[in-house]
């Protein structure tokens, strides 16, 4: 059979090069082989930062997760510029005729996501092999993280294509895809794992050179999103047949009691554009999981930056804290007008170019402007407009940026233990709550709308939303995502409408990249609506 282009070769997989900040630092390795490496401790740990490596490497080209995840929901548009390529609205209002040429918006994240889950596998297949000198909790410890990265990426990939391969074992076989459910099989039965084999080190107490690996917290909160996204998007009573709703409960509230994480007094100090000088930090007690970036990425194969960062930024300008950007993901006035005014998430979340008064000169060049822009992830400057990426050492703005993608935070795990029915469910509630109004708190009953409502105020701009919309129904998701409204293109009114039906079409999820079918000799089958 022909091989996809999805598996490459060993050697290239282990060329490790400098990964992220903290433990993400190994020497290249660029002369071994499948033959002559796996072979001590050091050769496991150099492929789980390897593994690590992968992760992190995901979405430096293609079209980043986070990013699409808020274009696909009601949080944003596609914006961009106003003579770039249509394919940003094409993911906004998933109509393929909004772009035709756009085949493969998603492929270099479809070649990514498989070299990462190659070096996952890698790892997992040779890791008996290897002779730990009797110190089995080492073993055992990199096993687990390797299933939890294999699981991670696999929640991904499965969330936004539905219908993918599946390898659990290093292959260049033209394998069909998968049934979902036995890619959440899988997702349960690796994050399972994880959750009962990572020490449970309390945060407090960890070391700052292990920030950025897997903790048992992760698992465990891991667990409990991919348990309510599979039941709610298929309507299943368990997940896969391994994890049911106790015991997705049971772990999230195991973080809870246990864990030490906890959260920050302040919901600006999350976000280093909404504090600046008074940030928290990305490793601050309330991240569970973080994807690390540092400012280290070059032409030459270097890939440690957030090279998607770039992508929410002001449109082709600077005005500090905020650095230059492509004005991709405009943010939907709709969300903006969601919050009170009272919420402290609302302008600690949004850049609202009237609230703030910023002299915004290039609408001109900006597609479906709202005046709003993402403050949660966007390029930052100092007060003389130089970019602080670069100011640290980076090639440019595009590729240096360095700021951490916070997958997982303490108050998701609040809310989800209160979806599922906590005991303690409404001072769960009340405790994001309170944090958002400070001295405006009133308090407002738990209930499966008041939670999905806050889990939007809470997460906007974190690529969170739209997975919440689409596990409770594809119908919910296609009608708060349907839009007929105006947005200025290149300062001119235009209108702008995303179908309802276009999302049920699709159920949802994104075209399979055309170059992938071809591989495969159509093996491959392409989602419906694309």
């Amino acid at each position: 059979m022909k091989k996809l282009n999805i598996y490459i070769i060993a050697v290239s997989l282990l060329s490790l090069g400098a990964c992220t900040k903290s433990f993400l630092q190994t020497e290249d390795v660029t002369s071994v082989t499948e033959q002559n490496f796996y072979k001590t401790p050091d050769d496991a740990w150099k492929a789980l930062v390897g593994s690590y490596d992968g992760l992190q490497r995901v979405w430096a080209d293609g079209v980043a997760l986070p990013l699409a995840a808020e274009i696909f929901s009601d949080n944003t548009f596609g914006g961009t510029g106003y003579s770039d390529g249509f394919g940003y609205q094409m993911m906004d209002e998933f109509d393929k005729l909004r772009s035709p040429s756009d085949q493969n918006m998603f492929n270099a994240n479809w070649n990514a996501y498989y070299k990462a889950i190659y070096r996952c596998n890698m790892l997992l297949g040779k890791i008996d092999g290897i002779d730990f000198k009797g110190d089995d909790v080492t073993k055992t410890t990199y096993t687990a993280e390797a299933r939890f990265l294999r699981a991670y990426l696999y929640f991904d990939m499965v969330r936004l294509w539905g219908n993918i391969p599946l390898l659990t074992e290093p292959s260049s076989e033209n394998l069909p895809q998968a049934n979902p459910d036995e890619v959440y099989k899988v997702i349960a039965e690796d994050l399972k794992y994880a959750a009962g084999n990572l020490p449970a080190v309390n945060r407090p107490s960890q070391s700052a050179s292990t920030f950025g690996r897997v903790t048992k917290w992760a698992a465990e909160a891991m667990i409990g999103r991919v348990y309510l996204y599979y039941t709610g998007y298929y309507s299943k009573q368990d997940l896969a047949g391994v994890i049911s709703k106790t015991d997705a409960l049971a772990y999230l509230e195991d973080v809870i009691n246990n864990s030490g994480h906890a959260l920050l007094p302040d919901f600006a100090k999350l976000w280093p554009a909404a504090s600046v000088d008074e940030y928290a930090g990305e490793d601050n007690l309330e991240t569970i999981f973080s994807i690390k970036y540092t400012y280290t990425s070059n032409y030459d194969g270097n890939t440690d930056g957030n090279h998607w960062l770039v992508m929410f930024g002001l449109r082709e300008q600077t005005t500090f804290p905020y650095g230059n950007g492509w004005g991709g993901g405009t943010v939907n006035a709709k969300l903006w007008n969601a919050y009170a005014a009272n919420d402290s998430r609302r302008e600690a979340s949004i850049i609202s170019i009237s609230g703030e008064a910023i002299d915004f000169k290039t609408k001109n060049n900006q597609r479906e402007y709202t005046g709003y822009y993402a403050k949660k992830y966007t390029p930052m400057s100092d007060e003389a407009g130089n970019s602080l990426a670069v100011k640290m050492g980076g090639v440019n703005f595009m590729i240096g940026q360095f700021q951490d993608y916070v997958s997982i935070r303490y108050s998701d795990v609040l809310l989800m233990a209160a979806e599922l029915g906590s005991s303690n469910a409404q001072a769960y509630f009340d405790d994001v709550r309170k944090r958002a109004y400070g001295n405006n708190f009133t308090a407002l009953a738990v209930s499966q709308a008041n939670i999905m409502n806050e889990r939007r105020l809470e997460f906007a701009l974190e690529g969170i939303r739209y997975w919440d919309l689409l596990r409770q129904g594809v119908d919910v998701a296609a009608n708060a995502i349907a839009e007929n409204t105006s947005l200025e293109n290149g300062g001119v009114s235009t209108a702008k409408v995303i179908s309802a039906d276009k999302v049920r079409e699709t159920k949802g999820l994104q075209q399979i990249p055309y170059t992938q079918i071809t591989l495969s000799n159509n093996v491959l089958v392409q989602n419906a609506g694309w």
